[in-house]
C-alpha cells in the first residue's frame, strides 16, 4: 500500500501527459471519490465504492488511485493549484501588504469551505506525521513547499528583511493551518468567525513584521529565527 502511494505521489500521475479520455477519467474517479467521501467519510468509502458509483472497473479505479490516500493526496493538489490561481489574480490588485495576507487566507478559505465534513474526516490522519495523509509528513512536503511558495508571494520580497525571507512564509503556512483547524468547528454563518481571526492574524502578523524590522529588533529576530531553525520548523 505504501509502495504504491508513493509511487501516485512521485509525479506519475500528476506530472505526466495524459490522453484527453484518460485525464477525463481520472477526474471522474476522483470527483466520484470526493463526492462519497463528503457522504459517506473516507474510512467507510472503499474502492470498490468508487469504482461502483463512478460505473467502471475496479481495475480501473486502481490504474488511476491505486490507494485512497493517493485519492486525497490529488485533492490537496487540487487546492493547492486553486489556491495560487486564485491568489495570482487577486494579488495583482493590490500592493498593501495587510491586504495581501488576508487575500491568501480568504482564498483558501473560500476553496475549502465547502468539505469541512471532508476535511473533519480526515483530521485524525492530518495529525499524524507518520500517515500517508499528513500535512505536516514527508509524502506531502512537495505540496506543502507549493503551498509555502504562494504565501512567499503574497508577502513579496521586498516586505522582508533578508533572514526572514524563509522563514515569513512557512509561519504564514502554520497560520493558515491553524485557520483551517478552527473552520472546521465553525458553524457562523459564512464562517463569519474564522474570516474575522484570519483578518486579525494577518494583522498581528504585519504589526510584527513591522517590528522586527526595527533596527532595535534586530537581536531579537536573530534569536527568533535560531529558534525556529533549531526547531527544524523550516
Amino acid at each position: 500500500m505504501t509502495r504504491g502511494f508513493k509511487t501516485v505521489y512521485n509525479l506519475n500521475v500528476f506530472k505526466t501527459t495524459p490522453t484527453p479520455k484518460s485525464e477525463t477519467t481520472r477526474k471522474l474517479v476522483l470527483k466520484t471519490a470526493l463526492r462519497l467521501f463528503r457522504r459517506w467519510g473516507f474510512d467507510d468509502t472503499t474502492m470498490r465504492d468508487i469504482a461502483t458509483e463512478a460505473a467502471l472497473s475496479l481495475g480501473a479505479a486502481y490504474y488511476y488511485f491505486p490507494t485512497k490516500e493517493a485519492i486525497v493526496v490529488a485533492y490537496y493538489d487540487q487546492v493547492q493549484t486553486e489556491h495560487e490561481r486564485a491568489t495570482q489574480a487577486e494579488l495583482a490588485m493590490t500592493m498593501d501588504l495587510r491586504a495581501r495576507i488576508r487575500m491568501a487566507f480568504h482564498a483558501k478559505l473560500d476553496i475549502i469551505a465547502k468539505d469541512r465534513a471532508l476535511l473533519g474526516a480526515l483530521f485524525r490522519h492530518v495529525g499524524n506525521p507518520k500517515d500517508a495523509l499528513s500535512v505536516f509528513g514527508p509524502q506531502t512536503k512537495p505540496l506543502r513547499d507549493e503551498s509555502i511558495a504562494t504565501f512567499a508571494a503574497a508577502l513579496g520580497d521586498p516586505h522582508l528583511p533578508a533572514d526572514m525571507r524563509t522563514v515569513a512564509p512557512a509561519l504564514l503556512w502554520f497560520i493558515h493551518m491553524g485557520l483551517i483547524f478552527y473552520m472546521l468547528y465553525d458553524d457562523s454563518k459564512d464562517l463569519r468567525r474564522t474570516r474575522a481571526l484570519a483578518d486579525a492574524a494577518a494583522d498581528l502578523f504585519v504589526g510584527l513584521l513591522t517590528l522586527a524590522r526595527l533596527p532595535g529588533f534586530g537581536a531579537l529576530r536573530r534569536r527568533a529565527l535560531n529558534a525556529l531553525r533549531e526547531a527544524e520548523v523550516f
